[in-house]
């Protein structure tokens, strides 16, 4: 361990992603999402009818934090290549005669197109125009209603909105984007940094000696007590990630510490046992972390944060249970939202404790490997004749 350590400190690269390079991608991440929620976002706006309720109407889609109405248009047309060019997110068309219409009591439709495209951004987009339009019109149906209710705010309120509705999150209270997505995306991208980092370890030896070398004088178990200093490694940087989020920015933790610590340790022997395992089966470093990239880059897409697991084909769940960092992500999302108990999390527990068998079909691929090359070696060993004399 001392000797790898040495090693550590005169690589380059192993140096890099042990240290900085996952600091810096996460300090890089975490910066995206900081602001916490998406505020003003462009949207355009072509007004058919420019009368009072109509920029009145404007001003209350401006008003809304996420939604600022940027550009205005004259024509459908410019408006239309604006929103295929993505200037605007968003483009609303208000008809003519909407002030006309709505003062006779009929109902003129105000029309919004938005690229759903951007699933974050279209979402909020949505809500940010359902909100602003319904609470427009709201206040117009409460001035009519006055009328009805003798100037009875409350009663006209009442008319106007006879059932409204109370929206309280349970968890992330603040809507805040960066504990949603960063505490998923820096897992996914810490799996692709511990695989890669395992791929040099094994590859490194081959740099000097030729393979059939290397595999006659390799030990295999002996050889894993040399992943030590990585596994420490890579564990106290998932240790020092949640200390930072649920520590010192104090994003909520409702579970246990103990646990995720725990699910850490698990996730960093899962890659390193799953990653093993690509190696001896190519024998390859090139090979190997093309698998890795193949295997673990997708990551972020099947880990069911963004898109519900019960939606993704069959091919796709398959997918997302092979990779560690998902059942990590479940103990994860388990401690720090629900605070749930052990026995809610076990089969994930077991699940990456059950990648640790990839060691051993490593060291069985391992040492097939080594037979076939000794065996190859003792039939071109050239057979020395005795001499007569």
């Amino acid at each position: 361990m001392k000797k790898e350590w040495q090693i550590i400190c005169h690589d380059a690269w192993l140096k890099a992603l042990l240290f900085w390079v996952p600091v810096l991608l996460s300090l890089i991440i975490w910066g995206i999402f900081s602001a916490g929620i998406a505020r003003d976002l462009p949207i355009g706006i072509v007004d058919h009818d420019n009368s009072s309720m109509s920029r009145s109407l404007i001003r209350n889609y401006d008003a809304s934090p996420s939604l600022a109405v940027t550009t205005h248009f004259s024509v459908n047309e410019d408006a239309t290549v604006a929103l295929r060019e993505g200037r605007i997110y968003a483009l609303v068309i208000i008809p003519h005669d909407l002030e006309k219409n709505t003062l006779l009591g009929k109902v003129p439709q105000v029309t919004a197109f938005y690229n759903s495209q951007f699933i974050l951004i279209g979402k909020l987009i949505n809500s940010g125009l359902l909100s602003a339009h319904g609470t427009y019109v709201a206040q117009i149906e409460t001035f009519k209603d006055l009328t009805n209710t003798h100037g009875n705010l409350e009663h006209a309120i009442g008319e106007a909105l006879p059932i409204s509705s109370k929206i309280s999150p349970l968890f992330n209270a603040s809507t805040h984007y960066g504990q949603f997505l960063v505490t998923a995306v820096i897992p996914a991208m810490w799996q692709i940094i511990i695989m890669v980092t395992i791929v040099l370890f094994w590859a490194r030896p081959l740099r000097e000696k030729p393979i059939n070398t290397w595999l006659s004088q390799l030990d295999f178990m002996p050889e894993l007590v040399r992943l030590i200093p990585y596994a420490l490694i890579f564990w106290l940087q998932g240790v020092v990630y949640i200390s930072i989020f649920y520590g010192t920015l104090q994003w909520p933790m409702h579970g246990s510490w103990f646990l995720l610590i725990f699910a850490q340790f698990l996730l960093v022997i899962a890659c390193i046992s799953v990653t093993t395992l690509f190696f001896f089966v190519t024998l390859d470093a090139t090979r190997a972390m093309s698998l890795v990239a193949g295997f673990s880059a997708p990551a972020f897409a099947f880990m069911g944060v963004t898109f519900p697991t019960t939606d993704m084909p069959f091919l796709a769940q398959l997918w997302r249970a092979l990779l560690p960092v998902s059942h990590y992500i479940n103990i994860q999302i388990h401690q720090v939202n629900y605070g749930s108990s052990f026995n809610a999390s076990l089969s994930d527990f077991f699940s990456l404790m059950l990648f640790f068998s990839a060691l051993l079909m490593a060291k069985v691929v391992f040492n097939k490997h080594k037979s076939k090359k000794i065996e190859i070696q003792e039939e071109t060993m050239p057979i020395e004749k005795g001499s007569n004399e």
